[in-house]
Order: C-alpha cells, then sequence, then structure tokens
C-alpha cells in the first residue's frame, strides 16, 4: 500500500516521503479501515509519540496521520459493534502508524459511524478539531450558557469549532487572531474580534473561560483576564500533560465516538461548519504538507477519491 512515511525526527515534514508499505492486519478489537481521506496537525513530526511506541522504544519508519474517514475492510478478533463494509471517521492511537495511507489498523473504539450524507473529506477534518474544541469547552472547561469565551486562534481548524460550539452552548465568544482573520472569525460566529498584533488583550476584560492554542505570552496575558473560578484550557501534544496549577489545564485530545456522533450530527443539520483549507490526493501529499504560504484551515488529503 502507498503511505506518508518518516524515518528521521531531525528532518522534519521536509524528511516525508510517499513510500510502499505493508498492508496492516488487526489486532484484538482492532479494524482495519480503507482510508478515503486523512486529515493533518503540522506539529505531528515534533510529537514524541510520531517517534516512539509507548515503551519509548523507536518504530520508524512511521506513518503519519491520525485522523480519517473510510471504509471497514477487516475486523479483528472480538471487535464488536461496527461491520465490514461500514463507513466510518475517528483518531487513530498516537503511538501507531497513521492514516495518510491506504489502510490503517485502529481500534475499533476509536471510531464512529460516518452518515452516508457526510462527504469523506469532511469526515476527516472533524476528529482532531472538533474533539479538541467538544473536550476543551465542556469536559476541561465546564462552559455553561451565559458564560465568556476568549477563543484563540479562533479562525484556525480548531478555533472556528471552539467559536462555534461555544456560541450553540449560549456562551458569548471573543475571536482572536491577526487582523486578516477578523473576518473569518466573524462568519463563524466570534462576536467580537481581537487583533493581537494591535489590539489590546487587557481590554478584553474578565472572561470565564480562555481556550488556547497559541502558549507563550499569550497564554500569561490571558490568564489575567480569567474570573475567579473560570478556567484557562489549553491544548499539548500527545505526551503526558503537564501539572495544572488550579487555573490552567492542559490536555491531550481523546477519541471518543459518542462525542463524535455529537458532533457528525451537527454538521448534518447545520450547526457546525467546518474549516477546510487544502485539499490535495496522497500523490501529491509531501507538496501539500510542505506549504510555502500560510496554512489557512484543515488540510485533508484524499487517499481515495
Amino acid at each position: 500500500m502507498r503511505a506518508i512515511v518518516v524515518t528521521e525526527q531531525a528532518a522534519g515534514t521536509a524528511g516525508m516521503t510517499l513510500r510502499e508499505c505493508p498492508e496492516p492486519t488487526p489486532a484484538i478489537n482492532d479494524v482495519v479501515v480503507e482510508v478515503r481521506a486523512s486529515g493533518w496537525v503540522p506539529t505531528e513530526v515534533e510529537w514524541p509519540s510520531t517517534w516512539t511506541d509507548r515503551a519509548n522504544r523507536a518504530r520508524t519508519p512511521s506513518v503519519l496521520g491520525h485522523e480519517l474517514a473510510g471504509v471497514i475492510t477487516a475486523l479483528g478478533y472480538g471487535t464488536t459493534g461496527l461491520s465490514v463494509g461500514q463507513r466510518v471517521f475517528g483518531l487513530a492511537d498516537w503511538h501507531r502508524d497513521g492514516t495518510l495511507a491506504d489502510y490503517v489498523a485502529i481500534e475499533a473504539r476509536n471510531l464512529a459511524p460516518l452518515p452516508g450524507d457526510v462527504d469523506f473529506t469532511v469526515g476527516a477534518s472533524l476528529p482532531i478539531s472538533g474533539l479538541t474544541a467538544w473536550q476543551g469547552l465542556f469536559q476541561h472547561g465546564r462552559l455553561q450558557s451565559g458564560q465568556s469565551v476568549l477563543a484563540h486562534g479562533a479562525a484556525g481548524a480548531v478555533g472556528t469549532m471552539v467559536t462555534q460550539l461555544a456560541r450553540e452552548a449560549g456562551a458569548y465568544v471573543i475571536g482572536t487572531g491577526r487582523a486578516a482573520d477578523r473576518e473569518k472569525a466573524l462568519d463563524f460566529g466570534a462576536h467580537e474580534f481581537v487583533d493581537l498584533a494591535n489590539d489590546s488583550l487587557e481590554d478584553v476584560g474578565p472572561v470565564d473561560l480562555v481556550f488556547d492554542v497559541i502558549g507563550g505570552h499569550i497564554q500569561k496575558s490571558s490568564a489575567a483576564l480569567i474570573k475567579t473560578g473560570g478556567t484557562l484550557v489549553s491544548i499539548v501534544g500527545p505526551v503526558e500533560s503537564r501539572p495544572a496549577d488550579g487555573l490552567s489545564v492542559d490536555f491531550v485530545v481523546e477519541a471518543d465516538r459518542a462525542q463524535l456522533n455529537e458532533i457528525v450530527q451537527r454538521v448534518r443539520d447545520g450547526r457546525l461548519r467546518t474549516n477546510i483549507g487544502t485539499v490535495a490526493d496522497l500523490d501529491d501529499a509531501v507538496t501539500a504538507l510542505n506549504p510555502t504560504d500560510r496554512i489557512k484551515g484543515k488540510t485533508i488529503i484524499q487517499v481515495r477519491r
């Protein structure tokens, strides 16, 4: 099968190659999925799990990609709840070969049914962005109707999901980003927008929840804006979370079938829009995943049309 593979950590995304690899076989509780589309997160090559397994042993060559939509072709022993020929989407394990390939072996519990009226490209754009937004807002941030949310990177793949889900939940959303992001952030539902290069973040005033995808001094400045009892949620790569300080919650997104079902239903009924930027075929993936221009929205690789 074809797959996008990396072998040298120092090379970063420039070290990607498209090569032939053995087709995976399903372990206990696995399924094999014929991948139709795969999502991409640019920081994947920086994650320790891309390069080592859970025992910290080198696992290269490593197949990249963790989001997928496709069709099940085989079931492992003990697998229940899914069937061969079923359309699915979901989030592959961080420490296993990924989804930028013709086929992937994945734990069945990491997948949810993909309704027939949702395109594979759309399905592949949802797992990381949608689950990150959902878990940050509702599990870790405990968002309630009437609260205020400061959503950093509001025009990005995660930020647009955060904005829409928070607004649907009855929150007042203040988006941030570059000046060029203003119209997009507002179009996706932000009530107001802060240009981080030219506006004063301190003028935002107290908020109940900060959703941070930036870190650094922006995160530190944002912490001072949180109301008593509020929370700063920050996403980190698939490594152990940093210790909480009582105010901030750093979390790693996790696969969750029930949440995926909630997210895709919102797409179906128009409550949630995807933010897809670049779409490319697998043969052109190496070029598409090494862009010369700023990334705008989610990058999707169509493995099969």
